[in-house]
């Protein structure tokens, strides 16, 4: 039986190779993957072979926004079954170490996360997973809506963190996926007014018709100051919520610039390992700066959210590419002419 994946064995070297069928233990369940989505973290192991704490020591295979249908399940696994459509939760952690048993498993010591050096990625025809780390779909989700719901659960995890609510105020620097889907879910958990800045004017465009009230295009030549003016004259007031979803330097300082005084500034872009910030200046106005790390119990309310209506990810879906196509869908993705790419894997 052929398991064609997407194996990255270096910056822009992807390719498509058959691997052997996993084979499952009495607590996991084999999955046929049929859609999985390009994040922004596949993009720079696809750059530069490194994202974060995490750096490419070896061919790996890609993709960790994967939704499939159940072939086999363990003696061990209840709940699923042979033909049960999941969205996959792409954590393994340890639940031995302080992190897990505590209930924080997203900063699991050895999470075994996909797509990383210490766990494939499911740009495949079979994966296999946790059971428990495999969410039912309901019947009114599609199987690419199954695959967005992992970014979109980041994005809840994010606006948990950063303590929305009704009538929150709220800048989120970066109309990328993350941000955008920060935007829909402050919305939904009843933000008063979001305002949203990027660099690229199609993307900003974009987040206009899927939550965002104000855009702001950052031009090249605009000091921080001046971004921080513009931001506070358009949304006519200074945010009490300010989320750095793109971790560009200039973002984070004018983060810390452009919060109300007791307000968070909540960091869920992944940033260079050291940047120069205005700290002073944020911590004597008590200026909660927290960062938001993957996800942490929100598969489920991501999941409730778009089967109610409460969050359209059909419209955050943009573009569609074949297994075969994935370096050009990944060229697409860095391009930034695309808000959501999907694999088709079957």
């Amino acid at each position: 039986m052929d398991n064609l994946a997407a194996v990255l064995h270096g910056p822009y070297d992807v390719r498509i190779e058959n691997l052997p069928v996993p084979v499952i233990n009495d607590d996991e369940v084999l999955i046929k993957i049929s859609c999985v989505g390009i994040c922004g973290s596949d993009l720079k192991l696809y750059s530069v072979g490194k994202c974060g704490q995490d750096v490419l020591d070896g061919p790996v295979v890609m993709g960790h926004e994967a939704a499939g249908v159940v072939v086999k399940v363990g003696g061990n696994v209840k709940g699923l079954k042979a033909g049960d459509r999941v969205a996959i939760e792409p954590t393994q952690p340890c639940r031995k170490c302080e992190y897990c048993r505590t209930g924080r498993y997203n900063l699991c010591d050895e999470p075994q996360y996909c797509s990383t050096p210490k766990g494939p990625g499911n740009i495949c025809q079979y994966y296999k997973h946790v059971a428990d780390f495999c969410h039912k779909l309901p019947e009114n989700l599609t199987m690419e809506e199954g695959a967005a719901v992992q970014p979109l659960a980041i994005a809840i995890h994010a606006c948990n963190r950063a303590g929305i609510k009704l009538g929150t105020n709220l800048v989120i620097l970066g109309a990328g996926p993350i941000g955008v889907l920060c935007a829909m879910t402050a919305k939904a958990m009843g933000a008063s007014k979001i305002l949203m800045t990027d660099v690229v004017e199609s993307r900003l465009q974009t987040a206009r018709e899927l939550g965002a009230d104000y855009t702001l295009l950052i031009k090249r030549e605009y000091s921080d100051q001046e971004t921080v003016e513009k931001i506070i004259n358009i949304l006519g007031t200074r945010p009490t919520v300010t989320i750095d979803a793109c971790a560009f330097p200039s973002a984070q300082r004018v983060s810390m610039l452009v919060t109300k005084k007791g307000g968070t500034v909540l960091v869920v872009g992944i940033a260079d390992t050291t940047v120069e910030l205005p700290l002073s200046g944020a911590l004597l106005q008590e200026i909660d700066i927290r960062g938001s790390y993957r996800i942490l119990d929100t598969y489920g309310p991501a999941i409730a959210a778009v089967s109610s209506g409460a969050i359209d990810l059909k419209s955050f879906i943009t573009h569609h590419l074949p297994l075969e196509k994935i370096k050009e869908a990944l060229e697409l993705a860095k391009s930034g002419a695309a808000m959501k790419i999907i694999i088709h894997i079957n």
